[in-house]
């Protein structure tokens, strides 16, 4: 019955963290939602409203990357079962998205704007494909795990859950971090920037490059050697080439890259 019960809140973890991801879609570019990040709001001075969002997203950026560290986890699984860790990370997250979604304060004065057609198509096209980056990515290095599905269907079957093998697929080839190469083009890509808007970016971009640090921490203490060379090798960030080689795998094979992307 509790494995049972583990599912149906790993279920509901991961719906309300897509769901959030999707809502997210519509919210940062203003479309189809009732409330995004230029319209709706309580209409505040804008010096109220820079306060409120900076709050919203601090109160995310701490949830995401405190619980998303070692150390916390293991306190944390003393309290939470350890299949449903990753789902609660997950409910956590995307609650924290809700809380921002809903209290968020339009700041509309806008700072640019692009008329001409084809620039607004190819900025409006970059930032769905910024998501499809996004998406694709933790399909690479196992979605159901990364949103704690696995975990508790293991756990329903009786299985213990590995962590996903130690590689560099696709677009870990040539970037590291390709999630969130993926959120910066969603955020930066806007046809019409406001007041607002550039203040969500800046602040997410600020953390992005925090998290960056924060994790590559993690891998290093995880894998060591094997993390450095990798990091030597490929850009976190701009899929540019690095030249020079660095050192191969014991089997020959380019030195892979692990799971430690928490979006």
């Amino acid at each position: 019955m509790m494995r049972f019960i583990g599912l149906l809140y790993g279920l509901v973890a991961y719906a309300i963290g897509l769901g959030a991801i999707v809502y997210a879609i519509g919210f940062v570019a203003n479309l189809v939602v009732p409330k995004s990040i230029d319209i709706g709001g309580a209409d505040l001075p804008w010096q109220q409203a820079v306060i409120t969002n900076l709050a919203l997203l601090a109160a995310f950026a701490i949830q995401h990357s405190v619980m998303a560290r070692p150390g916390f986890k293991r306190w944390w699984t003393r309290l939470v079962p350890q299949p449903v860790e990753r789902s609660t990370y997950v409910l956590a997250a995307g609650l924290a998205l809700t809380l921002l979604f809903r209290y968020w304060e339009p700041i509309p004065a806008i700072v640019w704007s692009v008329e001409e057609p084809s620039l607004r198509t190819l900025l409006t096209a970059i930032y769905f494909a910024g998501y499809g980056v996004l998406v694709l990515s933790t399909f690479l290095i196992d979605h159901f795990n990364l949103f704690g599905l696995s975990q508790v269907f293991n756990a329903l079957r009786g299985r213990a859950t590995t962590e996903p093998s130690f590689r560099t697929p696709f677009l870990y080839k040539v970037v590291r971090h390709p999630i969130y190469l993926g959120l910066l083009m969603a955020f930066w890509a806007a046809p019409d920037m406001s007041v607002g808007h550039l203040l969500f970016s800046v602040a997410t971009t600020g953390y992005i490059l925090i998290g960056i640090a924060l994790e590559e921490r993690d891998l290093v203490a995880i894998h060591g050697d094997t993390y450095r060379d990798y990091r030597r090798r490929v850009r976190a960030l701009l899929p540019l080439p690095r030249f020079g080689t660095a050192p191969m795998g014991a089997d020959g094979r380019s030195t892979p890259l692990g799971r430690s992307q928490n979006v």
